[in-house]
């Protein structure tokens, strides 16, 4: 068993040529990604380099006076940080001003419009039945189909079936009139018998109390028909401001219009029934590109149990309809993204919205669906450029006292580890690099801004690097003052050395994971440099330190142990070796004749 493992360590020995060549690669590709990505430099957060501050006012609802309070001021302060900050990385701000203000504060490089857009939209999603549409404005007379133009872009998916197929040329034609039937006759389900007890009481005096109820019920419901297919008829989808109106104050238990896209790109106009299904019953929700119909990016959602079997009821009874009312109307703050048209019930409990998306504007609805939806409704009151809070001068303050320290450990390893600081230094170089270069490239991928704290971060990792070089020398020198050349002592030194770094960084990052799970704000900046810089610790000194110590071990000035080596025996106080000697032969009387 012996022989393997020396082979074996031989063999690793012999190859530390490919450690350092693999980190010279990774530190090359990784420069060039983040020259190719036009972010040379790391993102500054708000405190170093200023940015964009937005002021929302928190609108009462129709019906709800009291809505805006602290609890739901604090809610929604919550949910609009995750919205923008969702890795907490970003060091986007939100915190509250009085009792109806909300402060977003963005760093400067942040896409302002896109987190304008997260932060302001409420994400009140509903799932509605599709009543009557058609195509609105000057197109609607070339487009006699509304329904089928739409629905041959969108699908309902769950895990039992693939998709609820689409066909355009299976959606019938619908007309105005038969439309304006539509919404009557949904609104009005019950017209008949109350009509029936109408014309009854008079002629029989005695059953006019009876039927009045009846009578005054068919009235309302006439009466709130003759509403909606007013606003329905004078609705024009390419106004923006009539957009902007459509459906204003009602409830998600009331029928209401709303403008959509279709396919096509014309805008179309809707009748909309009761929500059946709400975004409260999303359990989760993600962007994902279609690779097997590329068509696009689309948003997949989860339900929870009671979603569900809400999703599975209204999907059964709309299959049971004529196109456009085996249609449902995806409902995103008064807005339909999406209107697909139902075959069958759908149990699986899954359902996708598709269209024409981009990555960007699927992964920010999916963000804003899988973190829920605002419980206020808010208004942009103001948006303002701010200047750095610190400043440059901060920034250059905390530059020169990273500096200090560095320059520091850098004169105490060359004193006293001598030739040692050449395995050292170039180690300290390595690390930093490939900090520099992740944190820049962490901008545009998550958003990653470095601000004071991270700096700080960035400090402290100096002396966990150093510590772990300091680690491996002195075990080489424990093994040199027990008597052993350089080369055996340094792969003696190393598993023990190994294990001792291992758990040590182990223990500063978690550290770092767990104050960045409990922290906030600009803390969380600061644990996320200490974890990342104590990962590229591990690293380092992996495939760079090392591989380095192995191959000027061979080197006669370091194997020699020449006094400027860090290694010398002599300054060491190494024992002698120990040499084997044959222990004397007892003397053998001579036998008697």
């Amino acid at each position: 068993m012996a022989a393997p493992k020396k082979g074996r360590s031989a063999s690793a020995q012999s190859r530390p040529g490919r450690s350092l060549a693999f980190i010279l690669i990774a530190i090359a590709a990784l420069t060039g990604g983040m020259f190719l990505s036009g972010h040379p430099t790391p993102r500054l957060g708000i405190d170093l380099a200023g940015g964009t501050s937005i002021t929302l006012t928190a609108k009462n609802e129709p019906g709800q006076p009291n809505a805006i309070n602290k609890t739901n001021m604090n809610t929604a302060v919550d949910i609009m940080n995750r919205r923008v900050n969702g890795l907490g990385v970003s060091e986007a701000e939100v915190q509250t001003q009085g009792s109806d203000n909300i402060i977003v504060n963005i760093p400067k490089g942040t896409n302002s419009k896109e987190a304008r857009d997260q932060v302001g939209t409420t994400a009140q999603l509903y799932f509605r039945p599709v009543l009557a549409t058609e195509v609105s404005g000057s197109a609607a007379s070339a487009s006699p189909s509304p329904s089928a133009s739409s629905s041959s872009s969108s699908k309902a998916t769950d895990k039992a079936t693939d998709k609820a197929t689409s066909s355009s040329s299976a959606s019938p034609t619908a007309s105005a009139t038969s439309q304006g039937r539509a919404v009557t006759d949904a609104l009005k389900a019950d017209s008949t018998p109350s009509a029936s007890s109408s014309a009854s009481s008079s002629a029989s005096p005695s059953a006019s109390s009876s039927a009045s109820p009846s009578a005054s019920s068919s009235a309302s419901a006439s009466a709130a028909a003759t509403k909606l297919q007013a606003q329905y008829t004078a609705l024009d989808c390419t106004d923006e401001a009539q957009r902007a109106k459509a459906g204003e104050g009602s409830k998600a238990t009331d029928p209401t219009v709303a403008c959509g896209k279709n396919s096509s790109g014309q805008w179309q106009k809707y009748v909309l029934g009761p929500a059946e299904v709400k975004g409260t019953d999303i359990k989760s929700a993600a962007a994902v590109f279609d690779t097997q119909s590329a068509a696009g990016w689309k948003v997949t959602m989860e339900f929870t149990s009671g979603g569900s079997k809400k999703f599975a009821d209204i999907t059964g009874k709309l299959a049971k309809n004529q196109s456009p009312q085996n249609q449902f109307a995806i409902v995103l703050d008064g807005d339909v993204v999406s209107d697909p048209f139902v075959q069958q019930a759908l149990t699986g409990g899954s359902a996708e919205i598709s269209g024409s998306f981009d990555q960007t504007e699927a992964q920010s609805l999916a963000n804003m669906l899988k973190y829920g939806a605002l419980p206020l409704t808010f208004k942009e009151s103001s948006v303002t450029t701010v200047t750095a809070a610190l400043g440059g001068e901060q920034l250059h303050a905390g530059l020169i006292a990273g500096a200090i320290g560095l320059g520091l450990v850098v004169i105490y390893l060359v004193v006293y580890y001598r030739g040692l600081s050449i395995i050292a230094i170039p180690s300290l170089l390595v690390s930093g690099a490939l900090t520099y270069v992740i944190m820049a490239l962490l901008g545009p991928t998550i958003g990653f801004a470095l601000n004071l704290p991270a700096v700080c971060g960035a400090i402290v990792a100096i002396g966990i690097t150093a510590d772990s070089f300091i680690v491996f020398f002195e075990r080489i020198r424990d093994e040199i003052r027990e008597g052993r050349s350089l080369r055996p002592a340094v792969e003696r030194a190393w598993p023990r050395a190994r294990r001792t770094i291992l758990v040590s960084d182990f223990v500063s990052f978690l550290a770092a994971a767990v104050l960045f799970i409990v922290t906030v704000g600009k803390v969380q900046g600061f644990a996320f440099t200490l974890g990342l810089t104590t990962v590229l610790d591990v690293v380092v000194v992996f495939f760079f330190t090392k591989p380095l110590m192995t191959l000027l071990a061979r080197r006669k000035f370091y194997a020699s142990g020449h006094k400027w080596s860090g290694l010398d025996p002599k300054a060491l106080g190494a024992k002698p070796p120990l040499r084997r000697t044959r222990r004397p032969s007892a003397p053998v009387d001579p036998k008697e004749a």
